[in-house]
């Protein structure tokens, strides 16, 4: 059954609060762990690590490697993570002929060779979460519906399994907030950031849907198509927010939700 669904950002700040409203953020952060630490599985949504244009993928390898790191971040000291390989192929068994996804492996179907990397887009949202086994998502920047209704079928598949499992969106919004970071300033990046800020506390992802494409390219998030499975997610198990913190330090925003049920 789905325990919880957590949004976590993936930025360095994230661990190493520069401000209070990043330390604020960090706290959160860590009663997510808490509250999420009877989960068996994690399920994490990523936008950092392998990149499809046109399809979503799952990682089908029997371990997880911690590779790009920010700043050294700390991560558990038995840093290889499983991948609960059963959970995996079911989704991508039964999403395979109805949605466009694709399962990834690397050098060997299975055993010690079967490795992939980890990047900050998952090592920071794990940095604050009970170790456990992992299946790793990604998402694709594809039809805002396709991605709303794999949200609908994943909630509705994790909730049908017997064992405990934490759904994990790692996401940045807005990153264009200073115009000397690496994509300079926007408005929309500040005007974007305050909508999802919003959507998460009102625990109503559906304003996603009235964002159009020029807005969100200009904003420059890298939450919104994960935020979209998310949004079908609640719309097959209802749930309510909590712990919701926002901080933006440098150039990107950064924030916090749980939906837990209602």
């Amino acid at each position: 059954m789905l325990v919880g669904m957590a949004v976590m950002p993936h930025g360095n700040e994230a661990v190493y609060p520069p401000d209070d409203e990043s330390r604020k953020l960090n706290e959160a952060l860590k009663e997510i762990g808490r509250r999420l630490k009877d989960s068996e599985t994690y399920v994490l949504i990523s936008p950092h690590n392998v990149r499809i244009s046109d399809k979503l993928g799952i990682i089908m390898t029997e371990y997880l490697i911690p590779w790009l790191p920010f700043n050294d971040v700390h991560v558990p000291s038995e840093s290889e993570y499983k991948t609960d390989r059963m959970l995996a192929e079911k989704i991508f068994k039964e999403a395979r002929g109805r949605f466009p996804i694709v399962d990834i492996n690397f050098a060997s179907a299975k055993g010690r060779y079967s490795r992939f990397p980890l990047t900050w887009g998952e090592i920071i949202p794990l940095h604050f979460l009970e170790k456990r086994e992992i299946v790793l998502l990604t998402p694709a920047r594809i039809d805002r519906n396709i991605l709303v209704e794999f949200g609908r079928f994943l909630g509705k598949l994790l909730e049908e399994e017997e064992k405990k499992i934490g759904l994990i969106i790692s996401a940045d919004h807005g990153h264009a907030h200073d115009e000397k970071g690496p994509y300079g300033y926007a408005k929309e990046s500040e005007e974007y950031d305050k909508i999802i800020t919003e959507a998460l506390k009102s625990s109503n992802l559906e304003t996603l849907l009235s964002l159009d494409d020029e807005f969100i390219a200009k904003a420059k998030p890298d939450s919104y198509w994960s935020l979209l499975i998310g949004l079908g997610v609640l719309k097959e198990i209802p749930m309510k927010s909590s712990l919701v913190t926002y901080a933006c330090p440098t150039y990107y925003g950064m924030a916090s939700a749980l939906f837990s049920r209602k």
